[in-house]
């Protein structure tokens, strides 16, 4: 049975998932609002065209992991044309730089979270989108499936690939940092 959903009923109901996907995404909660905002634009223009092949929830999930990587994208192709017009700053600062102001980070392990979390974000799309969806969003594999529109197998294969990439950068970022303290 297809149930038939206002706009109003949506937003209140997911604002806060989409909201906080976007945030493990770019770590800033401004851009996360702005995510947020274009996610439920894209929502309200497309809901006539839901075709329920799927949940409401895994469709609106699909569409947040896509406005947010088009999201990153677009600020990292902004700064790469920025960095032309500079003599003095890498490229590769400008790339890397987050800012952390995830909600949920303690003070005084911020700085470890954000080496954690500019490490996550150094990951293959699929594989952030596969670790992000399972570790931070709680997702099943079979939901994770159907919002990255692939098989299970293949998110598990991502997740596996996450993983061993996560714990080689950690090595290699927490001992620069136990040698810079």
């Amino acid at each position: 049975m297809q149930q038939s959903y206002t706009f109003n009923q949506i937003y209140f109901e997911y604002r806060l998932m989409v909201f906080n996907l976007a945030l493990h995404y770019v770590l800033n909660t401004e851009d996360a609002e702005e995510i947020t905002q274009d996610v439920f634009v894209k929502v309200y223009n497309t809901i006539e065209d839901f075709n329920h092949d799927s949940s409401i929830k895994t469709w609106i999930y699909r569409i947040t992991v896509n406005t947010s990587l088009d999201f990153i994208k677009r600020r990292n192709s902004k700064k790469r044309f920025f960095i032309f017009g500079k003599k003095s700053t890498s490229e590769k600062e400008y790339l890397y730089a987050k800012n952390t102001e995830h909600p949920g980070v303690i003070l005084e392990h911020k700085e470890k979270s954000a080496l954690l979390f500019s490490v996550i974000n150094q990951l293959p799309e699929n594989q952030r989108t596969a670790f992000l969806l399972s570790k931070l969003e709680g997702l099943s594999n079979p939901e994770i499936a159907l919002v990255m529109e692939i098989s299970i197998s293949a998110v598990e294969s991502l997740q596996v690939r996450a993983k061993k990439t996560l714990r080689e950068k950690l090595g290699e970022k927490f001992e620069e940092y136990r040698r810079k303290k």
